[in-house]
């Protein structure tokens, strides 16, 4: 299991310049205009760790080895899906800690104060891309995967307002009841581990 995560891990190393490359556009184009860019730099870093592990994977035809090594498809899934959900915690992260060393840097901008629940936001948002993407990865064509990773991209830039205001109301005090704090992750938990037994059942069936 250790070497399936740390393959995805050396794919990202070696295209570790698009992210920086990613993070630098997308901070200097969003964050002195936009509310959501704290959304908008969390989710594109994290879309874009995962499509590059993924696109690694089709282009060196990493399945079609890793199928014929002693360890089964489903922690050959299961690997994909833990480092996925690091990458998810690495784009919240990062840009969580860009805009705190705007704010600090360039007060004037006035860039909103997120509180760690208005975080849970791009964080959640991300798990329900991973739940949707990763059974698509694993059933569809390069030319599939492809279309499906700009076409969940353009679908995240529209949602970037409506996360805002989102992001925005989840920081204030009170608006969230402790039951719906209680239930979202355990709905996001369950939606997971169903896209994992959907995806290992995708994966399981597909001749490589």
């Amino acid at each position: 299991m250790l070497n399936l995560l740390r393959k995805d891990f050396i794919a990202l190393k070696s295209s570790l310049w698009v992210l920086i490359l990613c993070m630098g556009v997308f901070s200097i184009a969003f964050i002195p205009k936009h509310d959501a860019s704290i959304f908008t730099v969390a989710i594109t870093l994290a879309c874009v760790s995962l499509n590059i592990s993924t696109m690694i994977d089709i282009k060196n035809h990493n399945h079609n080895f890793l199928v014929t090594l002693p360890t089964s498809r489903k922690r050959i899934v299961l690997a994909k899906y833990i480092t996925s959900i690091i990458f998810t915690l690495f784009g919240v992260l990062v840009s969580y800690g860009i805009h705190s060393l705007v704010k600090l840097a360039v007060p004037e901008l006035n860039k909103p104060d997120y509180s760690i629940m208005g975080l849970l936001v791009p964080a959640g948002m991300m798990l329900i891309v991973i739940s949707i993407y990763l059974p698509l990865f694993y059933s569809l064509s390069k030319k599939g995967v492809e279309i499906i990773s700009i076409a969940f991209f353009i679908i995240l830039i529209v949602l970037m307002s409506p996360a805002a205001m989102l992001m925005s109301m989840m920081s204030e005090e009170g608006f969230i009841s402790n039951q719906a704090l209680f239930l979202t992750p355990i709905g996001l938990l369950l939606l997971l581990i169903a896209s994992y037994y959907v995806t290992v059942y995708l994966f399981t069936r597909k001749n490589l």
